[in-house]
C-alpha cells in the first residue's frame, strides 16, 4: 500500500534580490525593496512529502531518518545564514522561494523518496516544487469581504430557503474572504523567479480584489445578476478573470482556492480547463444549507 507523508521543518535566513552586473538604481527599479543592502530575512517553513510503500514496521520511512537527513542537508545549512552566499546553487540564480523550493529538492531527493517540496516564505507565499526540471508553482494568498445572497429570481423565497437556507434571507450577509492563486511555470535561469510578484499581486488586485471588496456580490457585480454567487460560482467567475492576464505575465493559472468561511471552501484545478465554456452553462442549484 502506498502512502504520502510529510515532514515540517523550519529555518530563519536572509536573502537580498541583486545583480551584480547592474547599477544600484537599475536593480532598485528591477527588484524594488528587495535589492537594498544588506538584504532582509524570513522564518521560512518548509513541508518535505515523502511517497513509498509501507514496511513492516507501518512506515513509508523512518520519522527519525528523515528529520536527520533534513536537518544534515538543508537546515543546518541554511539557518541563521545569508542564502546569497551559502549554496553553490544560489551564486548563478538567485534565491527566490520557488528556486530555493527546487534547490532544497536538489539536495535531498538522493536521500528521500520525494514527492513534493512545499516552501512558505510567509503564511500568504508559498512555492512547491515536484521534480518537474525548472518548473514550480508559485501561490499568493490574500482576502476580500464582500456580502452576497443565494437566490435563484424565479424562484419564492420558500423556495429558496429549501435549496439554500438561511443564505436565501433577502438582504444577504456577509463573508471574509480568503483568496488563495496558484500558478505554474518555469523558473528562470538567472532571476530565480517564475512571475514577477508584484504583477502578479497586481493583477490579482485589479481583476479581483479592488472590483469585489466591500461590495454586495449580487447587486455591484454584472456577473452574478444571473448566477448565484456561491463560493463555487465566485471561485469559477475568479479563475475566468484571472486565466488570461496571468497567462500574459508567461505563466499559467494552476488553481483557485475560495476559503468562504473556516467551515467552507472550495478549489477550481484551471491549468487545462476551458473556462470560459464551463461558465457558459449555469448550474442547477444544489441543497447546500447554510453557509
Amino acid at each position: 500500500m502506498q502512502c504520502i507523508i510529510n515532514r515540517r521543518a523550519t529555518f530563519s535566513a536572509s536573502h537580498r534580490y541583486w545583480f551584480s552586473e547592474l547599477t544600484e538604481q537599475e536593480n532598485k527599479e528591477k527588484f524594488g525593496a528587495s535589492s537594498r543592502f544588506p538584504g532582509h530575512g524570513h522564518n521560512y517553513v518548509l513541508f518535505v512529502s515523502l511517497i513509498g510503500e509501507l514496511d513492516r514496521y507501518g512506515m513509508v520511512e523512518n520519522l527519525s531518518t528523515v528529520k536527520r537527513v533534513i536537518k544534515q542537508e538543508v537546515t543546518s545549512q541554511l539557518n541563521y545564514f545569508h542564502l546569497n552566499d551559502t549554496w553553490p546553487e544560489f551564486q548563478q540564480i538567485l534565491p527566490t522561494t520557488e528556486h530555493i523550493a527546487k534547490a532544497i529538492w536538489d539536495r535531498l531527493s538522493p536521500h528521500l523518496p520525494l514527492v513534493k517540496i512545499r516552501l512558505f516564505e510567509h503564511p500568504e507565499l508559498w512555492a512547491d516544487y515536484q521534480g518537474n526540471s525548472m518548473e514550480a508553482t508559485l501561490s499568493l494568498k490574500t482576502h476580500f469581504s464582500a456580502a452576497h445572497r443565494l437566490a435563484l429570481p424565479e424562484l419564492t423565497l420558500e423556495q429558496n430557503s429549501e435549496i439554500y437556507g438561511k443564505c436565501a434571507r433577502v438582504n444577504g450577509h456577509g463573508h471574509n474572504y480568503h483568496l488563495e492563486v496558484a500558478v505554474t511555470g518555469e523558473i528562470d535561469a538567472r532571476t530565480g523567479m517564475i512571475v514577477d510578484l508584484g504583477s502578479l499581486q497586481k493583477v490579482i488586485d485589479d481583476y479581483v480584489v479592488e472590483p469585489f471588496d466591500h461590495t454586495f456580490l449580487n447587486k455591484d457585480i454584472p456577473y452574478f445578476a444571473e448566477v448565484v454567487p456561491t463560493a463555487e460560482n465566485i471561485a469559477f467567475h475568479i479563475a475566468q478573470l484571472l486565466q488570461q492576464p496571468i497567462r500574459e505575465l508567461g505563466v499559467e493559472l494552476e488553481k483557485v482556492t475560495l476559503i468562504e468561511s473556516p467551515n467552507n471552501s472550495c478549489e477550481i484545478n484551471c491549468r487545462h480547463l476551458d473556462l470560459s465554456a464551463l461558465l457558459s452553462v449555469q448550474q442547477e442549484p444544489a441543497l447546500v444549507g447554510a453557509c
